[in-house]
């Protein structure tokens, strides 16, 4: 498992509000599940942009927060074509001059975890992995439970 810190409220975006695109600095080859970190980072004037808007950004939310790992996503394929400027066919998310890390199976955790993050995609820590999967297993069985309990 790799990860990826974005700043917020683009982090939210994802993780709440059906952000599909990451838009990264550099290429990579890796593909599969992508912890998605909130950095330390806030891209201030973007929490007036209509997309974040229309994806719900609430600054009170618990994955509003910074400095946490706030969702899952599995890295399903990356576009280079609009990194030198070319035109791509990548939505309102993806922007020019970047490549777009296109996002699937989107999962948010049921809270943050607190993390350190760096830039790039990154190896996470096994005990953050181990935390992730603890949380995601925790959630299911709560729910199978609930589930069970009610009346037909």
């Amino acid at each position: 498992m790799q990860a990826i810190s974005v700043q917020q409220p683009w982090a939210f975006a994802i993780a709440r509000g059906g952000k599909t695109v990451s838009n990264q600095g550099l290429p990579t080859a890796y593909r599969g599940p992508l912890l998605v970190h909130a950095s330390m980072r806030v891209d201030l004037k973007a929490c007036d942009s209509p997309l974040i808007q229309a994806a719900g950004w609430d600054p009170r939310d618990p994955l509003a927060t910074i400095g946490a790992v706030i969702a899952v996503a599995d890295l399903a394929h990356v576009c280079s074509a609009g990194a030198p400027g070319g035109p791509c066919d990548c939505g309102p998310w993806s922007e020019r001059g970047a490549h777009h890390y296109h996002l699937a199976n989107v999962r948010a955790l049921p809270r943050p975890i607190v993390a350190l993050g760096r830039p790039g995609v990154w190896e996470p820590k096994p005990g953050l992995v181990t935390e992730v999967n603890a949380m995601f297993a925790a959630a299911t069985a709560a729910k199978a439970t609930a589930a069970a309990n009610q009346p037909s």
